[in-house]
């Protein structure tokens, strides 16, 4: 039995630790820059919003939630396989929690709570957006950098992408990185904000992952 009962223990002792250590890392964080300029021979490609796509995750006590963000528009310019200048445009309208069924109680409450005022605010904010600032290579990552507002608060984030280019078209592909909300002054449940939460804190952390398609202009 005590056998029996250690084992269990450990199992659950790595789940419990494995769990912890999923967060992925955390994207520089930085007050915002001057947006890139390209160059007149950089060609541009426009984004395909029906294959485009933000991912994201979101953490609490109990468990996390997972959902997609569509991109409404935007365009990157390329020179010579590098990424010069770009924006996009988040459509916050278009929030989707994909870890409850959509036909469940729960799935319409969660969509309307992160588009109430205490969160994202969306009837205010209906977008998000970001625009690149610069482009470097560290310890063998791409790095893109850029200027990203939500609810009119920017902050310039980096994290690590992949580019992968054709004759007509381009994909770019973003590792899984996380934001702090709190530093775009996305208040509800943070401990951030509020000392009395207890254990009913939400997580600032939001992890994203970053998906485009763009053909040439």
């Amino acid at each position: 039995m005590k056998t029996k009962f250690l084992k269990t223990f450990t199992l659950v002792a790595l789940v419990t630790f494995a769990s912890c250590g999923d967060k992925a890392k955390e994207a520089e964080t930085k007050e915002a820059e001057t947006a890139a300029v390209a160059e007149v021979s950089a060609v541009t490609y426009n984004v395909n919003t029906d294959n485009s796509t933000l991912e994201w995750k979101g953490f609490k006590p109990t468990g996390s939630h997972t959902g997609t963000i569509a991109i409404k528009e935007g365009s990157l310019s390329i020179n010579d396989g590098v990424i010069e200048s770009g924006n996009f445009v988040i459509d916050m309208n278009s929030i989707v929690v994909t870890d409850i069924p959509a036909e469940e109680e729960g799935n319409g409450k969660l969509v309307g709570h992160l588009k109430d005022p205490d969160f994202f605010n969306v009837e205010a904010h209906p977008t998000a957006t970001f625009e690149v600032t610069g482009v470097e290579t560290t310890e063998g990552k791409t790095m893109l950098s850029g200027n990203l507002t939500i609810k009119e608060k920017t902050n310039n984030i980096s994290f690590p992408v992949a580019l992968d280019i054709k004759v007509d078209n381009v994909t770019l592909t973003s590792e899984t990185f996380t934001i702090d909300r709190s530093k775009w002054n996305i208040e509800y449940g943070s401990k951030s904000f509020f000392d009395n939460l207890g254990d009913k804190f939400i997580n600032d952390e939001i992890e994203m992952k970053v998906s485009l398609t763009a053909s040439k202009a």
